[in-house]
């Protein structure tokens, strides 16, 4: 099985339609959403309707501080970011509102876990930025394989037997081997705002049979995408971070 992980989508059609046609490519017969399918982008309902079809054919999709924020207004955040979640928080139909709420803030398959943000308290949207943090997600998942979004850069934690996770910083388009042996933390990228200085949208393959990850940038029309954000009103700076990557 080849199972595609996307996360930070942030309602951004061009990005999300764009991976999704580069996993399908690839061979993904399997899909995941790591969460924050909503916040800063201009098409928050169509996002949510794509990714609910998904759903509805078996892809796993867990809960993110934004679709949190979304649907209960005391979550805080940043002001870009608030602005946001109240503008999306008007334009989802009662259904798609329902959607975000219904979904949960983990789900585990197998020896896999996915989750948002930090497994070792899901529901604080800590960030795993760097080892120490790797370690205690690692730890509270009590699992093989962890996969999780919230950073917006890619990057792969790797631990061996009692090991202190190490970071690696994986080549777009490159498989990396992920044996059973170890156990792994990947923060996948974000697909519909990436934060690392390159625009082009992030997701991550895993192949089961292998077993391998591959990260991967995939180009997409990111003017278009900030032609909408600043036509709704939204705020400049959500636009140039699509414009510059950061």
């Amino acid at each position: 099985m080849k199972l595609a992980l996307l996360a930070d989508v942030h309602a951004n059609l061009e990005a999300l339609t764009a991976c999704l046609a580069h996993a399908g490519e690839q061979g993904a017969d399997a899909y995941v959403f790591l969460g924050d399918l909503v916040g800063y982008g201009a098409d928050p309902g169509p996002v949510v309707d794509l990714v609910a079809g998904y759903r509805e054919q078996g892809a796993v999709v867990v809960r993110g501080n934004h679709d949190h924020a979304v649907v209960s207004p005391s979550e805080t955040m940043n002001p870009a970011a608030e602005r946001a979640v109240e503008w999306t928080r008007d334009r989802l139909s009662t259904a798609q509102r329902a959607f975000l709420e219904g979904l949960p803030l983990t789900e585990r398959r197998g020896d896999t876990l996915f989750v948002h943000a930090s497994a070792e308290a899901p529901a604080q949207w800590i960030y795993v930025s760097d080892p120490t943090r790797a370690a205690r997600s690692l730890s509270a998942a009590d699992a093989t394989y962890v996969y999780s979004g919230h950073v917006h850069e890619p990057v792969l934690y790797y631990a061996g037997a009692g090991g202190r996770p190490m970071p690696f910083h994986p080549t777009p388009g490159v498989p990396i081997p992920v044996a059973p042996h170890r156990r792994w933390l990947a923060i996948v990228g974000s697909a519909g705002q990436p934060r690392d200085g390159n625009t082009a949208a992030c997701y991550a393959l895993v192949d089961d049979a292998v077993p391998s990850l591959t990260f991967f940038r995939v180009p997409y029309d990111w003017a278009a995408a900030a032609a909408k954000v600043r036509a709704a009103g939204l705020p400049e700076s959500l636009a140039r971070r699509l414009a510059h990557g950061e």
